[in-house]
């Protein structure tokens, strides 16, 4: 995972958002995860959505991310800022690889 700095990322189009073309959107460009807007399969290309902008990006994702859970969109190492809504929400606790499920085993809160 450390220097591993693939994107892993496929800039798409714009395109109308609905729920049959998404399945993660991004709140804001910038920021490093993902929000799963239903269940992901691990292997499964994803298109998620920039809430800002409407472009659209193509992941594949790497482990199954549940309906709400947050989905990798930038390679972090540990000791990382995380960036979720344009603003620092925690620091990578364990590195990660772009599609791979961000939750309470490799992210740290920033406010505790």
């Amino acid at each position: 995972m450390p220097g591993d700095r693939s994107s892993g990322l496929t800039e798409l189009k714009p395109e109308r958002r609905s729920s049959a073309t998404h399945k993660f959107l991004i709140h804001k460009r910038g920021d490093h995860v993902g929000v799963a807007t239903s269940d992901i399969e691990a292997g499964e290309e994803v298109i998620g959505v920039y809430m800002d902008d409407d472009t659209t990006i193509l992941v594949k994702a790497r482990d199954f991310i549940p309906l709400g859970h947050k989905i990798a969109i930038v390679a972090r190492d540990p000791g990382d800022p995380v960036l979720e809504y344009g603003i620092r929400i925690g620091i990578a606790s364990e590195g990660w690889k772009v599609g791979d499920y961000v939750h309470t085993h490799n992210l740290k809160s920033a406010r505790w």
